[in-house]
């Protein structure tokens, strides 16, 4: 009852518009003077404090810095002119570097919001003009901006991490081969719809024929170490090398001095990068801290312990309750933000997945890939409002969400590869810090 009431009343509060972040505190301060007494704000404080100082948290202001520098200096545009002349005649090929610019662009960036309106503002315009379908064109931008949620550097896999109490490098590792298969699967409902439709995407009239030496010197130029950059952070982690803090600040310290390599750092790129990059770590910081008191909330309340005796007194098979817990955010990722999701689950979740022996790795793999799912779902995906922002008026609120549904069936499909083969989930996990 517990924690029903708790999801209803912050349900209800984000519903009359008030921020996550706040809602979150608001439902933590008055549940916990119920349930604690006149010290609620004290120990709201206290919870706080403690949720917000934790080290796993540094990364992510690094990883958004890293992408931010790259995206204001022009690099990414660089990045996207240079994969789009390697992709020659093939089917969809706009469409096709959507996904490809996204799956990098998600290793370079932990913001699927960024990600979105940066392939969206460069190459939605471009594809219409062409004749591309509408739905077909809108569709492939936002699913392309969805795959930031599962590869490394997001800063969601940095929350989730940091609440379930597992190792963030483990996770952030964990995500890659997952991402990957779902930029897979993307990428042949991409091409293959083409070939059987070829009017979804037309030709362009003139396009180079074969890879010429100015298109190796693109590559090598702007596609190379931008990729050498994704590379190290991922490997330095996986092999144990650095920490994630350390991965990602040696991430964001080499963009920068790509960026002034080529010329680009400039007081105005510096000033857009380092105020994009507080304004996104503060509102993800003040979500965290919201969390926090919930946790606090479920644990002193008993409500927690109540739920996992509950579950373990059903003698359900461990694959149930997972299921039965993948069942329960496939229906409220239709309706609220991701990240809100993590804070109201994890919580809920972790104790129930512990105490039946199951790999909370590949456990929170199978989540993420299920919350980015609802980046894209109707009614209340982030991105379909991100997607409504960036689109001419002659795309309407409909197209977008039937544009979605290809592609939300291929993270389904992901999801059931992975959670039938967990090995996709761990295999990389060699060792992490």
């Amino acid at each position: 009852m517990i924690i029903l009431l708790l999801f209803g009343s912050l349900t209800f509060i984000m519903a009359l518009g008030m921020p996550v972040a706040f809602s979150f505190l608001l439902v933590d301060l008055i549940a916990m003077y119920f349930v604690i007494g006149s010290n609620a704000p004290l120990q709201l404080i206290a919870s706080i404090f403690d949720s917000l100082t934790k080290f796993t948290l540094t990364p992510i202001p690094f990883f958004i810095l890293m992408g931010e520098i790259l995206f204001h200096s022009g690099l990414a545009k660089r990045l996207l002119s240079a994969i789009d002349s390697l992709l020659g005649r093939l089917p969809g090929r706009l469409a096709v570097l959507s996904i490809i610019s996204g799956t990098i662009f998600a290793s370079l960036s932990g913001s699927v919001v960024a990600n979105t309106v940066l392939l969206g503002s460069l190459l939605l315009p471009d594809m219409l003009e062409r004749g591309y379908d509408r739905r077909f064109a809108i569709g492939s931008i936002m699913a392309s901006g969805s795959l930031t949620m599962m590869m490394p550097h997001s800063t969601l896999i940095i929350i989730f991490a940091t609440i379930a109490m597992i190792p963030v490098g483990s996770l952030l590792i964990a995500g890659l081969i997952p991402g990957l298969i779902i930029a897979s699967l993307y990428f042949i409902y991409t091409v293959g719809r083409c070939i059987h439709n070829p009017s979804l995407a037309p030709k362009p009239k003139c396009v180079e024929n074969s890879i010429t030496e100015s298109v190796l010197v693109m590559f090598f130029r702007d596609v190379l170490p931008l990729l050498a950059i994704i590379i190290g952070t991922i490997l330095v982690i996986s092999l144990g090398v650095a920490t994630p803090t350390e991965a990602a600040a040696l991430g964001a310290f080499f963009s920068v001095i790509l960026v002034a390599i080529y010329g680009k750092l400039s007081k105005d790129v510096v000033k857009k990068s380092t105020s994009t990059t507080i304004y996104i770590s503060a509102m993800l910081l003040f979500i965290m801290a919201g969390s926090a008191g919930f946790s606090q909330v479920l644990a002193f309340s008993g409500a927690s312990q109540g739920l996992l005796g509950a579950v373990l007194g059903m003698n359900l098979s461990p694959s149930m309750v997972i299921i039965s817990m993948l069942i329960i955010v496939f229906f409220i990722a239709m309706f609220m933000e991701e990240s809100a999701i993590i804070m109201v689950t994890t919580p809920i979740f972790m104790p129930v997945i512990l105490a039946m022996h199951v790999n909370p790795i590949w456990f929170g793999v199978l989540m993420l890939m299920m919350l980015e799912k609802g980046l894209i779902t109707p009614p209340a995906g982030l991105l379909l409002y991100v997607a409504k922002g960036i689109a001419p008026k002659e795309i309407t609120t409909w197209d977008i969400w039937m544009s979605t549904i290809p592609y939300v069936l291929c993270i389904l499909v992901a999801i059931i590869l992975v959670f039938f083969y967990p090995q996709l989930a761990t295999i990389l996990i060699l060792k992490s810090v």
